[in-house]
């Protein structure tokens, strides 16, 4: 029998070629905050890198979940999730984000943010479209921008006084961009974004006719009496606003993968297309956990709001005294902090320092900036969703540096 002739693209030791490789993936790789997760992980370390959020799960959401299971709850929901969370949902963002959202035709439950942000953009932008991120950015969103054929245009935020860098957004934006994202408060930055920033970017998208993609995820974790703005809340941009929340961070949940999706019915009807072909629904029990889990008292949100405004004095303190140069953050659980003074050439080699001599992680700066553009090069990202004793021994650690 003659040797089997395997076509000239496919090696002869098993492997593809890039030939089998769909061109959107060429540049897409894991992400630093995985990788970084899977080596501390290695060491048995403090992962201050990835946002994992492994705080205790609320009771009153976990027995919501183990009830649904237990009483057979997990065919299929509709593809815009349950109508009773929807309907929970609308009346939380009337009553806390300010706006209205009629649960049939404005809104609908996504796996995670990520799913709501992924929905959002095949419904709206076209491959080639422009998109606005403000640097430091969320790692998805650039990947999912890319994923999805669309080109980023990069703006910023000034870490030192929290603000952010208008004259950046005015530059980037040109005849080709169609949506501006952000994210408050922030993920990395810890920014959350004043009403006078709000308003001046909601009426540069209604000048340039942009979308508005609002990531408020962590719209509860807010420091130093501030208060969470919906975007969507503000006069005028309702209609050009999708906001993308859910309750990962919340209720700490971050495995469940349960997100929303709000936004103009026209628009909601197609993203509600697009979550059903890529994930079919969100999952039914955990709904469910979600929606009981709604019935927690205002002492809730007030407590955990309070503990990691508790963890954030703790780790930025720990921070300064270790030598870093740190911003702090006015919401979310992150804090970015400049490593200057410690001597480390750039921001991979203070990553694995940091896990080498203390085995804490945490992640390098450049992931969070346009790559190759070499700012962030001085940070690192460390999250500080942790239980106390795992804040104090991390602490302690970083003072021993």
């Amino acid at each position: 029998m003659p040797p089997l002739q395997l076509p000239p693209q496919i090696g002869h030791k098993g492997g593809m070629t890039t030939r089998h490789i769909a061109t959107r993936m060429q540049a897409l790789v894991q992400s630093d905050i995985r990788r970084m997760t899977i080596e501390c992980d290695r060491v048995g370390g403090i992962n201050l890198g990835q946002g994992i959020c492994d705080m205790p799960t609320p009771p009153l959401v976990a027995q919501g979940a183990i009830a649904a299971i237990t009483n057979r709850q997990a065919t299929y929901t509709h593809a815009r999730g349950l109508p009773e969370l929807r309907a929970r949902l609308a009346d939380k963002l009337r009553d806390f984000n300010g706006v209205n959202y009629d649960a049939e035709s404005e809104l609908c439950i996504t796996v995670g943010s990520t799913g709501a942000f992924a929905s959002a953009l095949f419904a709206t932008m076209n491959p080639g479209d422009e998109v606005v991120l403000m640097e430091p950015f969320y790692g998805y969103h650039l990947n999912t921008l890319l994923l999805a054929g669309l080109t980023p245009r990069y703006a910023r935020i000034d870490l030192a006084t929290m603000t952010l860098d208008r004259s950046s957004v005015e530059a980037a934006i040109t005849p080709r961009t169609k949506a501006i994202v952000l994210c408050t408060p922030g993920n990395p930055s810890g920014m959350v974004f004043s009403q006078q920033d709000l308003q001046w970017l909601g009426e540069l998208a209604t000048r340039h006719d942009l979308l508005v993609l609002a990531d408020e995820i962590y719209e509860y974790i807010v420091y130093g009496g501030r208060k969470h703005v919906s975007v969507a809340s503000l006069p005028g941009l309702r209609e050009r606003v999708l906001t993308i929340g859910g309750y990962s961070k919340t209720f700490s949940i971050t495995g469940w993968r349960i997100g929303y999706l709000a936004g103009p019915a026209e628009i909601l009807q197609r993203a509600a297309v697009c979550s059903d072909l890529l994930y079919v629904c969100a999952p039914h029990p955990l709904q469910r956990g979600v929606l009981a889990g709604m019935d927690s008292p205002a002492q809730y949100y007030e407590g955990i709001r309070s503990e990691y405004e508790r963890a954030r004095d703790l780790v930025c303190t720990a921070l300064e005294a270790a030598g870093f140069g740190v911003y702090w953050p006015q919401g979310s659980y992150y804090v970015m902090a400049d490593f200057s003074r410690l001597g480390w050439a750039n921001d991979q080699m203070a990553a694995n320092t940091l896990l080498a001599k203390a085995k804490i992680a945490a992640i390098a700066g450049g992931a969070f900036y346009e790559p190759g553009s070499g700012r962030g090069s001085k940070l690192l990202r460390f999250c500080f969703a942790k239980e106390l004793p795992v804040i104090e021994e991390a602490c302690a650690r970083l003072r021993a540096l």
